[in-house]
């Protein structure tokens, strides 16, 4: 196996470093994520399998294309939060299957969501049915579990005696928080999820990420997942930003290739326009040199937040909601 994720993570050295000491593996592990030696390295250390995080699907699809992409010893790649969109053209350009899944660092191995069973139903955000040994709920606001296909927040434990076999024993020195997330003996994941008829789970967004625009719920992953296909987007974070009439406004951060011009701001949100509904895009766009991330390379969606709110106390921004119309269809 081969992983960009550094060992204190949860996923490289609880499971990457574990499933090849149980199978007799090799683990390699490299600094970071480099998009353009990625496939050399992979060549190179012959894995059969890898790990991957949404954005680096995104940005090996962003290369052009070449003769060895499928020169390789890749069997599948096991990760999440891959752009749906991309999902089937990226199998088919590099020739393997990218299996999502879900867990958390509290759940450990005690609840896993993965689609490993065909059919993965591609292209859709989905994770799977849940394995026997996991009890799931789907929790709606008025916390009466939903039986229907409507999204709601996803709940797990074990099942037997002993609900939290296998999830992280406490948060360290907070009592507090370690109950509230036990709360009537589920896990609270803070993840938004459905499932459809035949059992399947599908990924929608956190819970914290979700914009409530004019009564519309906006998922800030699905507007990110549209925003990153702009050829000249490097990096895109999107969050809510209170509004007086319309309860919170989308406010995206862009890593941009051009110039940061007000001309600039306003293309993109006539692009995304053409893509996605019109309250789902930017009200606010602020560029920026780079994003704010963990050390996984994930957003840090507090710091993100805080850093749209200053920036917008400022004025430092561009504001595009004159923009933000219904388009009408001929």
């Amino acid at each position: 196996m081969i992983t960009p994720l550094p060992i204190f993570h949860m996923n490289a050295m609880a499971y990457s470093a574990m499933a090849m000491v149980a199978v007799g593996g090799c683990l390699t592990v490299l600094d970071r994520f480099h998009p353009r030696s990625w496939w050399q390295n992979v060549r190179d250390s012959r894995a059969t399998c890898l790990h991957y995080l949404g954005v680096m699907p995104s940005i090996l699809m962003s290369l052009p294309e070449a003769p060895e992409d499928k020169r390789h010893s890749v069997r599948f790649g096991f990760g999440a939060g891959i752009d749906a969109k991309l999902h089937i053209p990226f199998e088919e350009r590099f020739g393997i299957p990218l299996v999502e899944a879900w867990a958390m660092t509290e759940t450990g191995a005690g609840s896993v969501i993965a689609a490993n069973q065909e059919p993965r139903k591609r292209g859709m955000n989905c994770l799977g049915k849940p394995g026997s040994e996991m009890d799931v709920c789907i929790m709606g606001d008025d916390g009466v579990p939903i039986a229907g296909t409507e999204p709601g927040e996803l709940l797990v434990r074990r099942k037997g005696d002993d609900p939290r076999v296998g999830f992280f024993s406490h948060y360290f020195k907070d009592d507090a928080a370690t109950s509230e997330a036990w709360d009537d003996g589920w896990f609270h994941t803070g993840d938004i999820v459905r499932r459809d008829e035949d059992g399947d789970f599908f990924f929608v967004d956190r819970k914290k990420n979700v914009i409530r625009r004019s009564g519309e719920n906006i998922a800030a992953v699905d507007v990110e997942s549209v925003l990153m296909q702009h050829p000249d987007i490097e990096a895109v974070a999107v969050c809510p930003v209170p509004d007086a009439i319309r309860g919170d406004e989308v406010f995206a951060s862009i890593v941009w290739r051009g110039e940061q011009t007000k001309d600039a701001a306003e293309a993109i949100v006539r692009w995304g326009l053409e893509r996605m509904a019109y309250y789902k895009v930017p009200g606010y766009i602020a560029f920026c040199s780079s994003l704010k991330l963990t050390g996984t390379q994930k957003i840090q969606r507090a710091a993100q937040k805080q850093m749209a709110l200053e920036l917008l106390e400022k004025s430092e921004v561009f504001d595009t909601i004159h923009l933000k119309r219904r388009q009408l269809v001929s």
